[in-house]
């Protein structure tokens, strides 16, 4: 399989660079500027993108790299810190720019030849972000593209095949950026596009079969996708030698306990466990209105749920995780923690064993495990779930957790899900639901004054959920909604809009 290296050098849009690689059909992954030369010398890449970061390179203290790299004869390409990195290690000059480039800029490529810049109109929009510029380049350095501010926007030199740009490639806001990488990649690394999706499910049965054997693998099946895709990637590979536990606690979304059973036992070959403990929960919640408190509660009986059921298992054989690529990366960041995983998420029992850990979609980004979802056929509205939290309703009821709650907070919020999906609205919204603030308001129903529920509605607009904008949802959507959930939903006599961003807010209320 074809290999690019994205090297991380701090920058906010490594994994970005990963997924615009992979879109051209190319397998991208993402190791930290710590890495030795060695290993990447074991890797058999095709090509390396140095990415963008924070700091400027002639500070000794930023993120740098052996120049013994742009020795190995393959490819590289540098973006925003990384052009003015390697002009920096070539013995190039980089200095502090007496403007700095922000946004939308115009750039006029100087060299219609170079093989970057195949088909791409001589003058185009970039996305730029930098204080720091490259001055000056070395013999064997030619300049292929300007901008009003920045004399050397973009450089190569053609016969080593190292190439800079001091621009985002892999933001949407760079007119031709796709076109960019994808004339690296194929132009310049001589990548051929092995990275589908249908491949990726045949290699990866295959491998699970080969690993597994004859043995059982447990997965903890939560409903969402990561682990809904795992558990459709394993049943394919080992049918009934999967089975997958599924604690229902009684916090999920109207009917969504069934919808998963129903899904999975229908839908694939495999055993599955379905724990109803909603009691459990209400029992073990019971006067408890902290929102901390709530979810250490809830995360602490699920827990303790989880295993139990495990425990009944007697040949635990595999245990298996929906851990994705963004759980594996290690930051580029000079403070990163280490590599994140589910393990670290997950503590297993001291008194439960397993041979080893299986994770089938490790090597995916999230719109990759959707992909292989739908052609797994698993059902649309299930691949494309919202995010929801880990400790479910009970972040959405505000103060003590009863049954009522529950019921209330499920009927309007299904009533907001089926008036989207209706009229076809929830397709520009990245998440919506519903909130019970534990509020009482007066209001009249028919003849009688009521003192009732208040519920909310919360709906953003976001591309990485890091900040997000209150959804401008039409009004007359509004009014059908509010209409209904009062009309429908019984204990509840008013319903308000949230119109606050993240930042100052969050997208959840607790």
């Amino acid at each position: 399989m074809e290999k690019i290296l994205v090297l991380d050098f701090g920058g906010q849009y490594n994994q970005l660079i990963a997924r615009r690689v992979r879109d051209n059909n190319v397998y991208a992954e993402i190791l930290p500027y710590t890495v030795p030369l060695s290993e990447i010398k074991e890797g058999n890449y095709k090509g390396i993108i140095f990415t963008g970061g924070p700091n400027s390179v002639f500070d000794m203290s930023s993120p740098h790299y052996t120049k013994e790299i742009l020795e190995l004869g393959i490819p590289v390409l540098g973006i925003c810190y990384g052009c003015q990195l390697i002009s920096w290690m070539v013995g190039g000059n980089v200095e502090t720019a007496e403007q700095s480039e922000y946004g939308k800029i115009d750039l006029t490529v100087t060299k219609k030849q170079s093989e970057i810049f195949a088909d791409v109109d001589e003058s185009s929009v970039v996305w730029m972000s930098h204080t720091d510029r490259v001055k000056t380049m070395p013999a064997g350095f030619e300049i292929t593209a300007k901008t009003e501010a920045c004399p050397i926007a973009a450089y190569e030199n053609e016969e080593k095949k190292i190439y800079g740009v001091q621009f985002h490639p892999e933001v949407t806001h760079t007119q031709f950026g796709f076109k960019i990488l994808r004339n690296f990649l194929y132009n310049v690394c001589g990548c051929h596009g092995d990275w589908k999706m249908d491949s990726f499910i045949d290699d990866t049965v295959k491998s699970l079969r080969e690993k597994i054997g004859d043995k059982k693998v447990i997965l903890g099946l939560s409903g969402g996708v990561d682990s809904s895709v795992a558990a459709g990637l394993l049943s394919r590979a080992v049918g009934k030698q999967l089975t997958c536990v599924f604690v229902d606690q009684g916090l999920m979304r109207k009917d969504e306990g069934d919808f998963v059973e129903k899904t999975f036992t229908s839908l694939f070959d495999m055993n599955f466990v379905r724990v109803n403990c909603q009691d459990h929960f209400i029992n073990a919640l019971k006067g408890v209105s902290d929102p901390e408190q709530k979810r250490k509660i809830i995360g602490t009986e699920f827990y303790k749920v989880f295993w139990d059921e495990i425990r009944k298992q007697a040949d635990k054989g595999f245990f298996a995780q929906g851990t994705i690529y963004p759980d594996c990366i290690e930051s580029g960041k000079g403070d990163a923690d280490k590599i994140k995983t589910h393990h670290n998420k997950v503590k297993m029992p001291d008194d439960v064993e397993f041979i080893d850990i299986i994770e089938p979609l490790s090597s995916l980004f999230k719109d990759e495990v959707r992909a292989v979802g739908e052609k797994l056929g698993i059902p649309h509205e299930l691949v494309w779930r919202q995010p929801f939290p880990g400790p479910g309703l009970g972040v959405r009821i505000i103060g003590e957790i009863t049954k009522e709650k529950i019921e209330i907070l499920q009927n309007a919020d299904w009533v907001l899900r089926d008036e989207m999906a209706k009229n076809g609205y929830e397709k520009n919204l990245a998440q919506f639901f519903c909130v019970l603030p534990g509020v009482n308001t007066v209001g009249v129903m028919g003849d009688h004054r009521t003192y009732d529920n208040l519920v909310a509605i919360r709906a953003v607009t976001t591309d990485d959920f890091m900040t997000a904008d209150w959804a401008k949802i039409p009004y007359d959507i509004l009014a059908k909604v509010s209409n209904r959930i009062t009309n429908e939903v019984k204990h509840v006599n008013r319903v308000v809009y949230d119109i606050t961003s993240k930042p100052p807010g969050t997208v959840e209320w607790e």
